[in-house]
């Protein structure tokens, strides 16, 4: 075995507020310096060396995910126009190949395809495999087709910074065109084809502009379109489904403001101004012609905390609202989508994602109903204005992912496809429920479990299990199957989700009671939800290892910090977990548009202060006794900066913590290594580290 790397400490002053910080390990932030770069390959090194006794387990997680997955397969086609397009996979390949057949006019009906029978007319459009020749990374970004299906856009990263290179062809004659355009965000073709809709970024990663590019002239005279210079606000840009805007949207985390421009016009026309941004007011809009008038329906939180519903007349957008859908305080609306004919409303109800279809005359909403007690439904893959059918995606815990069309005309689900598990796999062999934490405060924290029943209910007796978490931004762990959590729950493993405040699940005030200077709350509940789990005899703190990635991944350095004695283990994936040097730099990546999420440390010290004592970087405990720790990065990420974590394992080590590694991909981004075999072989890893501190290192 290796001696665990040892970093250098070198004094860093940070002073704010009257409070100096001495930050030892901040010199590797400097990703260009050599000595960088070779303490991250001896981190490497002895990551490597530390777990190398659980390589043949590696090797058997891997080769289970791989032989429970249906290598070559295929996708169920979305209609467009005149075509159907779709993606397949192949075995042995890593990345996906997008394709598409040419429909029958009056026919709807998805053709069924079948794994390794060839599809009669394919065309193929675009093989990932081919692109990814080459490169070590490769990131499939913006993909589209013209409307008149005669032309190709694609874009393309290979370094994993979200900086993406777009491409054209023209899939008459199957060339290339000369027309390439760098360091772009999002990208599109217009409504007639003959330009390029695309985002750029400022130096803190913001997209902050868009751009119109017409094909077959120089890139350096491409129109700017419309620019947000506020720090604080991204920039994103879309097409109603009704083909007759351009949607431009600004928005903050608790702010937005949107633009319209009339396609039936001049595409450079000053955008048109829908509601001016109020702090604290969100909206998002959608067009949809009612009774022969053009209504924009728009989904708000203007005195509405858990959003309603409104339209008002495209020519006056600030005139009379019409109230649609009724603010009710728990009911979270997530989301609207407007078709010739009716409208689609995705909502949030007791913790659950749900479906509605919204008839325009009556404004009324009717659920689509599902079995399954935990599950996630939502809309997908519907492009076209007027469809027969409206596309759904469909998962739980133990259901794998399904596809439904929903029959318009009977208002009954056809099953199109799910994913296929090989291996004999049975749903009725699993479990899935949900249970309630007491919090600190006394609120009560929901935990969703799923386990194999032949083990016996959790609760029969102590069992190891992986509580995961997140916590930020509103964002939803919702009920979702994983091949790759099979092999855990074959094992005896029960894995749960904490579904602590500071995500989404119960409600805009679940959110808003998880943020700022109520942060606390998510990493109190998460210990909560781990002390029910023991308390309940579900499990014990020799047997139980918590995970979460990015904001996740700060949840578990607080977490370490404040119940270090609960957790058997910790997996990390790339951690925010020295949130407050982040935070207070308004240089860094994407810092600016976090201080609606965080704070404002910079400019309030009553912030600076309640960050200082949640950061886990500076709040590592000198002589206690940390459980294991995993810390996974990657050296292009531009989210969370690989220095995080490897600042938070180097400040460890000195406390005294004897076990904490870290891994850093030295060619990948904030999703880590790319291609499905080589996910599958990362998830391996991070599943052999799991299980050997779980003590099922032979099981």
């Amino acid at each position: 075995m290796t001696d665990a790397p040892l970093a250098a400490r070198r004094s860093t002053l940070r002073t704010h507020h009257g409070d100096t910080f001495d930050d030892p390990y901040e010199w590797m932030r400097a990703k260009d310096s050599a000595e960088v770069i070779a303490h991250l390959e001896a981190e490497n090194a002895h990551t490597d060396d530390e777990t190398a006794h659980l390589a043949d387990l590696r090797e058997r997680l891997f080769e289970e995910i791989k032989s429970r997955v249906q290598e070559t397969d295929l996708s169920v086609p979305t209609r467009r126009g005149d075509w159907w397009y779709y993606s397949r996979t192949e075995e042995g390949a890593q990345y996906g190949i997008h394709c598409r057949a040419a429909a029958e006019h009056d026919d709807w009906t998805p053709p069924k395809l079948e794994a390794g029978v060839p599809v009669p007319g394919e065309v193929v459009l675009l093989d990932g495999n081919v692109e990814a020749d080459g490169h070590e990374f490769f990131s499939l970004g913006a993909f589209d087709t013209s409307d008149d299906a005669t032309k190709l856009l694609w874009s393309t990263d290979f370094e994993g910074d979200e900086l993406y290179t777009v491409h054209v062809r023209d899939l008459v004659s199957g060339e290339t065109l000369d027309d390439e355009i760098p360091n772009t965000g999002g990208a599109s073709f217009t409504p007639d084809g003959t330009g390029v809709l695309y985002t750029t970024r400022d130096e803190a990663w913001r997209p902050d502009t868009l751009w119109l590019h017409r094909l077959g002239t120089p890139v350096a005279d491409d129109v700017q379109l419309f620019h947000e210079p506020d720090e604080k606000f991204w920039l994103g840009a879309g097409i109603t489904r009704s083909r007759r805007y351009l949607v431009v949207g600004v928005g903050s985390s608790i702010t937005s403001e949107e633009y319209l421009v009339d396609l039936t016009g001049d595409l450079t026309a000053t955008p048109r101004l829908v509601w001016p941004r109020r702090e604290g007011v969100e909206y998002s809009i959608d067009h949809a012609v009612v009774d022969g008038e053009d209504r924009l329906f728009i989904l708000h939180n203007d005195g509405a905390l858990d959003f309603e519903l409104v339209s008002v007349a495209a020519s006056d957008p600030q005139g009379e609202r019409r109230r649609v859908v009724a603010h009710e305080a728990g009911r979270r609306l997530l989301g609207m989508d407007a078709f010739r004919d009716f409208a689609t409303v995705e909502y949030r109800s007791e913790g659950l994602e749900r479906v509605g279809l919204l008839d325009y005359t009556t404004n009324t909403v009717d659920e689509i109903p599902f079995d399954e007690p935990l599950y996630s439904a939502g809309v997908s893959g519907n492009p076209e204005w007027h469809s027969p059918f409206l596309r759904l995606g469909y998962t739980s815990f133990v259901t794998p992912g399904t596809v439904y069309d929903l029959d318009l005309s009977n208002r009954e689900l056809v099953l199109r496809k799910q994913v296929t598990v090989l291996g004999g796999y049975d749903p009725d062999e699993y479990g899935q429920r949900r249970e309630w934490a007491t919090a600190s405060d006394g609120v009560r924290v929901p935990i969703s479990l799923v386990w194999k029943r032949s083990f016996g209910e959790p609760g029969a007796g102590a069992r190891p299990v992986h509580l995961y978490g997140y916590g930020s931004y509103e964002h939803s762990i919702d009920p979702g199957f994983s091949v790759a959590r099979l092999s855990e729950l074959d094992r005896g493993v029960i894995f749960a989700v904490a579904h602590v405040r500071g995500g989404g699940e119960m409600g805009r005030q679940w959110y808003e009671d998880g943020k700022l200077l109520s942060k606390r709350n998510t990493f109190t509940d998460f210990v909560s939800c781990g002390e029910h789990l023991v308390a309940t005899g579900v499990t014990t703190p020799s047997r139980l290892v918590a995970e979460g990635g990015s904001a996740g991944g700060l949840l578990m350095g607080a977490v370490a910090n404040l119940a270090p004695e609960l957790f058997a283990g910790i997996l990390a994936g790339v951690p925010f977990v020295d949130a407050l040097t982040t935070i207070l730099d308004p240089s860094l990546p994407l810092t600016v548009i976090e201080w609606d999420e965080w704070g404002d440390p910079l400019h309030d010290a009553d912030v600076y202060e309640y960050m200082k004592s949640y950061s886990p970087y500076e709040n590592v405990r000198d002589g206690v006794q940390y459980p294991r720790i995993l810390a996974v990065t990657s050296l292009n990420d531009t989210r969370v900066l690989y220095v995080e974590p490897a600042k938070w394992v180097a400040r460890l080590r000195e406390a005294g913590a004897s076990d904490v590694l870290l891994k850093c991909e030295m060619v990948a981004g904030h999703g880590g290594v790319s291609g499905r075999y080589n996910s599958w072989r990362e998830r391996a890893f991070e599943l052999a580290w799991l299980l050997d501190t779980l003590g099922l290192a032979e099981a």
